[in-house]
């Protein structure tokens, strides 16, 4: 059973040693590019390689006269390079080092989510599969409507899972972009064979256009992705609350031993774990509004996304990778009531076999108005006489000169409603 969250991947990622390694990655690159084009020299490339360090206190400390984070970082791998340290940044700006670095952690947040996203498709697939022939009564508008598989709505899931996972790979390609392109973008001190050749070395790709910074769509749409998975993940752990509900009881949490309820009730059993993914789903919802104010930004570029940016990107990263091991561990552990949901199926007296005699009532020739009159006053009498649905369609003596009893009892059977669920696994892919 996979429960427990580990914080070290994903927390390690964001960082601020981590942050300022990968800086330090695209420092490094651009000047291994430029000492192959020659224009720094060869040994001070190798004293930069060899002495670049640098420690996250005294950035702080240094930030507090530069009040630029970039700057402080530069300054403090001058410290420890020396004399070649005049080659780190050469015809950089700082967005050129802060926006390809972003596209790394970006990047690999990605590939830890998706990791994720893959653990919880098998699960689905899985539990789709146990429960492909466990009748359940489907409700719409929150009314039980007519029987269906319990395993089908894992299947669903899987199926949204599965396009959820190509949405994250293509945010995955698209933030894997980086710039090197200078103060306006316009490669005013370098040549554009730089930014190829240092993106080519990190793995990324080199923006075809940019200003000042990479343009943030492309941050928006990572940050919309993250936030559409966040919503399937809510509407997930939504099911689980309604099922557990008590007067349902059809599947629940997975209640461990020593595991409290309710400071106040000794009884409870609370969806606690559906409550927080449904919780956590609408900070990273609204995470993404912040990527898409982030977009329009004045004239070649602005700081105001920057701020922002350095909350959302983590914390929405975060923030999913937390609620996916939760998804995990709950679809994984949750408990299902089999014989409750045959319970609930029979709770409206066979007013959910409606649909189908309606079918039958028609094909023996009758109006559909007219079928559905016949049907309907005698489910209203269900409703308000708390009588048996089969039984009073069999003394009905309209329906009768139109159905044998050997004709309803089969328009009551259960057999009816699943007989297509093979088919729909197919379509899915779950076999």
């Amino acid at each position: 059973m996979i429960e427990r969250y580990t914080l070290p991947e994903m927390g390690a990622l964001w960082s601020e040693q981590n942050k300022f390694q990968k800086w330090l990655d695209v420092e490094i690159a651009v000047c291994e590019v430029h000492a192959e084009m020659g224009t720094i020299p060869r040994d001070a490339l190798e004293q930069i390689k060899a002495r670049a360090q640098f420690s996250v206190q005294r950035i702080n400390e240094i930030e507090k006269t530069t009040n630029h984070d970039v700057i402080a970082f530069t300054t403090n791998l001058a410290e420890s390079i020396g004399e070649a340290s005049r080659f780190v940044h050469y015809g950089l700006t700082s967005s050129d080092v802060v926006d390809t670095a972003n596209a790394l952690l970006l990047r690999d947040a990605a590939d830890i989510l998706l990791k994720k996203v893959d653990t919880l498709i098998e699960i689905l697939k899985r539990r789709a599969l146990e429960f492909k022939n466990t009748p359940q009564v489907g409700r719409t508008h929150g009314i039980h409507a007519e029987p269906t598989s319990f395993g089908l709505t894992f299947a669903l899931w899987h199926d949204e899972m599965r396009r959820n996972r190509e949405r994250l790979q293509r945010a995955r390609e698209a933030v894997a972009v980086g710039k090197i392109s200078g103060a306006v973008g316009a490669f005013a001190h370098l040549d554009p064979s730089v930014e190829e050749s240092v993106c080519a070395r990190l793995g990324l790709k080199a923006a075809p256009v940019s200003t000042q910074v990479i343009q943030r769509d492309i941050y928006a749409e990572y940050l919309s992705t993250l936030a559409i998975i966040a919503s399937s993940l809510d509407k997930f752990a939504l099911n689980v609350r309604h099922w557990q509900r008590t007067e349902v009881r059809e599947a629940q949490e997975r209640f461990t031993k020593g595991q409290k309820g309710s400071s106040a009730m000794p009884h409870k059993r609370n969806p606690i774990i559906s409550e927080r993914i449904c919780g956590i789903a609408r900070v990273i919802r609204a995470n993404s509004i912040v990527g898409l104010e982030n977009v329009a930004l004045w004239h070649e570029r602005d700081i105001s996304h920057s701020s922002a940016e350095r909350v959302v990107l983590a914390d929405s990263s975060i923030a999913l990778d937390y609620i996916l091991q939760k998804a995990i561990g709950l679809i994984d552990g949750l408990v299902v009531y089999a014989e409750r949901m045959l319970e609930n199926l029979r709770a409206t007296k066979g007013l959910i076999f409606s649909g189908q005699l309606l079918l039958a009532l028609t094909n023996k020739g009758l109006s559909r108005e007219t079928a559905y009159e016949l049907v309907q006053r005698n489910a209203m009498r269900v409703w308000d006489e708390d009588r048996d649905f089969q039984e009073l369609v069999k003394a009905d003596e309209d329906i009768k000169a139109q159905l044998s009893a050997a004709e309803i009892d089969r328009i009551f059977s259960l057999d009816h409603y699943l007989r297509n669920i093979d088919a729909i696994y197919r379509r899915v892919g779950i076999v």
